[in-house]
């Protein structure tokens, strides 16, 4: 009798290594491939990308992509660079790199003040617009008063008005009250936001009424069904209406030129813009520029986790 054949043991994993069974990974690439199966299935067969079609639509995809970010980087790249004559191609490459004009900026005597002006009427304003406008979209999605539809749509009709044209009749009264040079001149005009009242209207109005009257007959008086039930479910649309609103103010330019009268007042924007009528260098322009951007950039990221699912939900309902 011949001795039947030993099997040799597979060899031990590497160290750190997760052990998968084969059998799992083969049902998960099953999975991933019954489900892009199915998905195909959802589009016509005319409308099928081919593979060419593919490749063409990665090609676009990547130049948009990089004739998007190459403003970006040859801003912080110029910005990076020690005070010269700019020559192109070659200053866009990212040697040498500098950092004297972040050290000018940031050393200098009106820009730290123009950055706390831009940083207090963004701030301000955001949570002064959320507040009034989640309290008006409550009103006028749930509550029932004479006038309501009237009132609504002849606030919403400020959105057909250019902003120019109300700029010099709000100029003057705020002029009047004496609100020029001033923080609350500066902020108090922008916080009447019809956009922002609209969405937030539009988002309430989807709302479940049997969670108010539940509320009422738990004995909840208007401010605590407003606190406890209606804000929860706003977060989504507040973090995207309040991302967008954050980027207006802190982007803009002509109401704080014409409310901010002396340098103390200025906001980033403008005051950037005062550099450059001063034959101030390239480099500390636009490294203020990137100060500038750096805030924005970060309330978005803060921001991105409820942006995709506010944006959803904030469509107009049929």
């Amino acid at each position: 009798m011949t001795a039947a054949p030993t099997k040799t043991p597979p060899p031990p994993p590497p160290a750190g290594a997760v052990s998968v069974p084969v059998s799992d990974r083969a049902a998960r690439r099953a999975e991933r491939r019954l489900r892009r199966l199915a998905e195909r299935e959802t589009v016509p067969y005319g409308l099928r990308p081919t593979r060419a079609g593919r490749i063409g639509r990665a090609a676009l995809l990547t130049v948009a992509a990089l004739v998007t970010v190459f403003p970006f980087y040859a801003m912080v790249v110029l910005s990076l660079k020690p005070s010269a004559a700019v020559e192109f191609p070659g200053s866009l490459l990212p040697w040498p790199v500098s950092g004297e004009a972040y050290d000018t900026v940031m050393n200098a005597q009106d820009v730290p003040r123009w950055l706390f002006n831009t940083l207090l009427y963004s701030v301000v304003s955001v949570v002064g617009v959320l507040l009034l406008a989640s309290l008006a979209g409550y009103a006028f999605a749930k509550k029932r008063f004479p006038g309501r539809e009237a009132m609504f749509w002849s606030f919403l009709s400020m959105v057909m008005v250019p902003y120019h044209v109300t700029m010099i009749p709000t100029f003057a009264m705020i002029a009047k009250l004496g609100g020029v040079d001033t923080y609350w001149g500066l902020i108090v005009p922008t916080l009447a936001n019809a956009q922002a009242v609209f969405l937030m209207r539009q988002f309430i109005q989807g709302l479940p009424d049997e969670l108010f009257e539940a509320a009422r007959l738990d004995g909840c008086n208007e401010w605590q069904i407003f606190h406890r039930i209606v804000l929860p479910l706003l977060k989504p649309i507040l973090a995207t209406l309040g991302v967008f609103v954050f980027l207006w103010h802190w982007n803009d330019f002509l109401w704080p030129l014409v409310i901010g009268q002396s340098t103390d007042m200025r906001t980033l924007t403008v005051g950037i813009a005062s550099l450059q009528q001063q034959n101030v260098p390239l480099n500390v322009v636009l490294s203020g520029s990137v100060i500038a951007f750096v805030p924005i950039f970060a309330a978005y990221l803060v921001g991105q986790r409820y942006f995709t699912e506010g944006v959803t939900a904030s469509g107009i309902k049929g």
